[in-house]
């Protein structure tokens, strides 16, 4: 049943803009949910959490202190988490909805709920899952995934925790040996979590095996002390998501039994022995399920930050369009729809890639209950890829959403801070950008180098040395600009390889090599990524079961998409000779003609978004467009308005204006 709102509830702009739409934003809806069911169930989960009074807010969470904010979010997570237990709403099928947007700035049970609770199921025997699963269903462990170093975060190997096998007791010991081996920024470590899944460098028989996960228990479970032998607190204020807290942590000789290493691929038998996993990447299904989750969040967290400018794009007038004629809607300026159209395109974009991702896991996982691993490695480089290019691409356009709603986009209660600050950290953790894009490099000269030989490759890099396709695609058409990608692509990953050949016959050092390329080997990364997303996005639109009308419009912001990164890359179509200075002003010609087709149409796609006014937490965004009262409103909060004179007055302002200074 689709939700029905009653136009005259929203200002006149709105109205207006709602009743040009060409399409039915249901269906659209449906889309962007997944299908009609889960539409359907997701607002029958967000109408129940958010008519709860118990999550809102009388105090602003801006003005609170650093410890109530932290205790406030604990009180609304663990009543969310006891509501949807009373409602029998899994934690799996709560992640179809938005009702986590109530948390804002931070969730201390988000890294129990997803890592942790992921790390179980595809690190841990099903012996180890029998004992700890149901008891972290049920709450009784809450667990964090204790991973980075504060001197060591991307480069797993260099870890310095230890795990030293006792085969006399038959335990682990686990030590902190430097402060740079301090495990520093997991979620929920400082003060919640009373266990973790610790990565640490396995030693057994006096030799190291790299790093492996353990269960640890870090806090009594009664009484919720730490340890003795365990050290954590909390690393203090961020620059976003301080409601959540992250944590440092040590151990001083800590020692936990032989069965808490987790066994599912690799194993220390009694006498310490080691066995090792059929593949040495079979550990990294939880970074690869947590990437997948991230690109997901970020075309969500894009959908947010869209939805909130172009409404507010739709709603705010300003400056003279025409000398002396009324001052029109910002989102009448080509500019302001140069700034979020292409945003909006990339909503999907990223949203079908992750779904491609998420197929190609499900396949993966399949292959590996079987013994089969062949596909391991496509799918670790395509989570890098994707994880790094939607945290890039939904950073950057968030920003560009916030600049786009000008002085109103900087205050808090826009939304539009806090969005970026939960999205920019995305950049960085679970891989740093940078550090992924340079694996994705890897893959690509090693593939491009093996296609060389004959030997055989993986689909997604099938095409670095594929003969040029033989059929030939109208001009400019969206196939012909997916084969300009795929063309440049294959191109720029040949010249990398080549200059890296020169530079190792120069330096006679493969690293220092690879080094001195690496800048061009990222531009490679990034073209590659580029070019799957494209793909993805193109194929899932001409294939989708849909109407004309929603078709059509799916249509014009994959077109919008491919024509705007067309232009954004356009040095290397230049170099590889796929388009000319003449095509790509075309292209541009025609991406100016698109954004004023799409403008109509702009308020009705991200109205499709369907976010409750609860859960989208803004001023400027409210689906019934009352921008400035709502802005008055909230300014009414601020603890500051409860006085006319404040104290600072009396003991600073005071005495200095009344000084002769």
């Amino acid at each position: 049943m689709s939700e029905k709102k009653d136009l005259q509830d929203c200002v006149e702009e709105l109205r207006r803009e709602r009743a040009q739409c060409s399409f039915d934003v249901e269906e659209l809806t449906n889309i962007f949910d997944g299908g009609k069911e889960l539409t359907a169930r997701r607002r029958e989960i967000e109408r129940l959490i958010c008519s709860d009074p118990a999550f809102k807010d009388e105090v602003p969470p801006e003005y609170l202190s650093h410890e109530d904010l932290y205790t406030n979010k604990v009180r609304k997570v663990t009543h969310l988490m006891r509501k949807l237990a009373e409602h029998n709403i899994s934690l799996r099928e709560a992640t179809i909805t938005e009702v986590q947007s109530l948390l804002r700035d931070g969730n201390p049970l988000g890294v129990h709920s997803s890592m942790f609770a992921n790390a179980l199921a595809s690190l841990a025997n099903p012996k180890q899952q029998q004992q700890w699963v149901p008891l972290a269903e049920k709450n009784r462990i809450i667990g964090t995934y204790a991973q980075t170093e504060i001197g060591h975060g991307t480069f797993v190997r260099g870890l310095e925790t230890t795990a030293i096998f006792d085969p006399e007791t038959k335990e682990f010991v686990l030590h902190s040996p430097t402060i740079t081996s301090t495990k520093w920024w997991p979620g929920g470590l400082g003060k919640t979590a009373n266990a973790a899944i610790v990565m640490a460098q396995l030693y057994t028989q006096g030799k190291c095996y790299g790093p492996h996960p353990f269960f640890v228990q870090l806090r009594d479970f009664d009484t919720h002390c730490s340890l003795p032998g365990v050290i954590l607190g909390e690393i203090g204020p961020r620059l976003g998501i301080n409601s959540q807290d992250n944590g440092y942590l040590r151990f001083d000789h800590y020692r936990i039994p032989r069965t808490n290493m987790l066994m599912r691929h690799s194993q220390v038998l009694e006498d310490g022995s080691y066995v090792k996993p059929i593949h040495n990447k079979l550990s990294y299904g939880t970074m690869v399920w947590t990437r997948v989750a991230i690109v997901h969040n970020c075309s969500k967290k894009l959908a947010c930050a869209v939805t909130i400018a172009t409404r507010y794009s739709a709603v705010r007038h300003q400056s003279e369009l025409m000398p002396g004629k009324p001052e029109p809607q910002i989102l009448e300026y080509q500019t302001q729809q140069y700034k979020l159209l292409p945003h909006i395109a990339s909503v999907f974009a990223i949203l079908f890639s992750a779904s491609s991702v998420l197929r190609m896991q499900r396949i993966v996982a399949a292959s590996i209950s079987k013994g089969n691993v062949e596909l391991l490695p496509e799918l670790h480089i395509l989570s890098c890829a994707m994880k790094a290019l939607s945290s890039q691409d939904s950073t950057q356009g968030i920003e560009t959403c916030r600049l786009a709603c000008g002085g109103h986009g900087y205050i808090a209660s826009s939304g539009l801070p806090s969005l970026y600050t939960s999205t920019t950290c995305t950049i960085t953790y679970e891989g740093e950008n940078t550090v992924l894009l340079l694996q994705v490099a890897r893959y690509l000269i090693k593939s491009y180098r093996a296609g060389l030989k004959g030997l055989p490759v993986l689909p997604s890099v099938m095409y670095l040395t594929a003969p040029p396709a033989m059929h030939q695609s109208p001009p400019l058409s969206n196939q012909a600009l997916i084969e300009a990608f795929r063309i440049s692509s294959a191109n720029l990953v040949k010249e990398t390889e080549s200059r890296l050949c020169r530079q190792f016959n120069l330096e006679q050092n493969f690293y220092y090599a690879w080094n001195h390329c690496s800048v061009a080997l990222v531009h490679c990364a990034e073209l590659h990524s580029r070019y799957y997303m494209c793909e993805k996005f193109l194929s899932t639109v001409e294939s989708i079961r849909a109407s004309d009308r929603v078709r059509s419009v799916l249509q014009d912001l994959c077109r919008l998409y491919l024509i705007h990164h067309t232009t954004l890359n356009q040095g290397h179509f230049l170099r590889s000779g796929t388009l000319s200075g003449a095509d790509l002003s075309t292209l541009e010609e025609e991406m100016y003609e698109l954004l004023a087709k799409l403008r109509p149409q702009a308020v009705p796609l991200v109205d499709a978004f369907d976010f409750q006014d609860e859960l989208l937490g803004s001023t400027l965004g409210a689906w019934d467009g009352r921008v400035y009262e709502r802005l008055y409103e909230e300014a009414q909060k601020s603890p500051l308005n409860k006085t006319d004179v404040s104290k600072a007055y009396h003991k600073y302002l005071q005495p200095l204006m009344k000084s002769n200074l």
